[in-house]
């Protein structure tokens, strides 16, 4: 296939403040491209592209703004050319319930859409707004994170605040990740020997972390909600915390909202706990480290990682008719053996047993189930592919 066209590739591009992450998938989803521009609008600015056989090209693009670094990602796919480009787009509010086409108004309502979510939404239209300048006759869709979300039913997607603030401003749980919760389910209910409709658990744990609820293919309730702040602790997001804590630093240590935020969006969970990092790795060897001056609140950030988690897929199972099992995906689910192992010793009243040799092998892409024969519930790891599942939706939505 080296030398060879990728057939009706589509084009997935996922814009963030500062960069760009794009994949170019076939249309049998067997082969792609890859790449990643980062550092945006800075001297430093680069372009990391991994061709089909799996080598990088690195492009240095100093200054480089997102259209700029987008034309050049065009030049590097040369004779690859996409028929359709998918876009993620974090925040759809409650009007988009699926993945749509792009048009004026959709583009408008992305950025109308910025003040639930200012870092992510803006890059996004400014990516589609780029594309259409380079290539005005590609098709273009954009799949929305939110978007899986709206099968909520009002008694999980509402809070307990007046009617009017729903009625009138939207108040309201939307939850993230959607992309990545539509592809673990429906790789699980592939993967899975049970006859459905299936109902699945499913623990997307990585700098951001959700757990998502869902049953036969739609989302019932999820753990992220307004915002993504809400929820399960994370890398640097304090996740579910008393309401009153804002007015309650505002009055005994003087702060001020964006000062709050700062710090419960940027220095709060894993970090703030331990003290010494966000990342997962970094904070369970230190939590190992005799020696270490900060082991203690390492120890007590990785458990409180795992008890938080647990006690939120437990509540989760509420939503469920019935449960099928549980899946772990994102950079700490499919990789940590040992953090998987005690999310789950925190669920143990649900008769749940681990293969500890298998789930000892999961890691760095590997998929497969790690339940014991006498399990009640199955248990899986399953790398999570959200390029797929947007590429997917968008040759649907356009009927290719």
């Amino acid at each position: 296939m080296s030398n060879n066209i990728i057939t009706k590739p589509t084009l997935v591009v996922n814009c963030g403040s500062s960069s760009i992450k794009y994949a170019l998938i076939s249309e049998d989803n067997k082969y792609r491209i890859t790449g990643l521009a980062e550092n945006l609008g800075l001297d430093d600015a680069r372009i990391v592209h991994k061709c089909l056989e799996g080598k990088k090209t690195e492009v240095s693009i100093p200054g480089a703004n997102h259209k700029a670094a987008l034309v050049q990602i065009m030049t590097l796919l040369g004779d690859q050319s996409p028929i359709a480009v998918g876009h993620r787009v974090v925040h759809g509010g409650r009007e988009f319930s699926s993945a749509v086409e792009v048009t004026p108004h959709v583009v408008e309502e992305i950025r109308r859409l910025k003040e639930l979510a200012p870092l992510h939404n803006p890059a996004n239209a400014t990516g589609i707004e780029a594309v259409q300048a380079i290539h005005p006759e590609l098709p273009q869709v954009v799949v929305f994170d939110t978007a899986f979300h709206q099968t909520m039913p009002p008694k999980a997607f509402r809070y307990a605040i007046p009617k009017e603030m729903y009625e009138n401003d939207f108040i309201r749980r939307y939850g993230f990740h959607g992309t990545s919760h539509a592809y673990l389910s429906n790789r699980a209910s592939q993967l899975t020997d049970k006859e459905g409709p299936h109902g699945w658990l499913i623990a997307h744990l990585g700098n951001g972390s959700s757990a998502t609820a869902v049953y036969n293919g739609e989302s019932l309730d999820t753990s992220m909600g307004l915002t993504p702040l809400e929820g399960l602790m994370m890398g640097t997001r304090c996740g579910d915390i008393d309401p009153s804590l804002h007015i309650h630093l505002k009055r005994t240590m003087g702060l001020n909202l964006e000062q709050i935020d700062t710090i419960l969006n940027k220095e709060s969970g894993l970090l703030g706990v331990s003290g010494v990092s966000n990342d997962m790795r970094t904070v369970e060897s230190i939590a190992n480290d005799e020696s270490h001056p900060d082991q203690k609140n390492a120890q007590l950030a990785v458990e409180m990682f795992c008890y938080r988690a647990g006690k939120y897929l437990a509540s989760l199972s509420c939503a469920l008719p019935d449960l099928t099992g549980i899946i772990f995906s994102g950079g700490i689910g499919e990789n940590s053996a040992t953090i998987r192992a005690r999310i789950l010793d925190v669920m143990r009243h649900f008769s749940l047993e681990i293969d500890a040799e298998k789930n000892s092998q999961l890691f760095g892409g590997e998929e497969d189930s790690f339940h014991g024969p006498s399990s009640k519930y199955e248990l899986w790891v399953i790398p999570t592919d959200e390029e797929l599942q947007i590429a997917e939706e968008t040759r649907a939505v356009l009927g290719l």
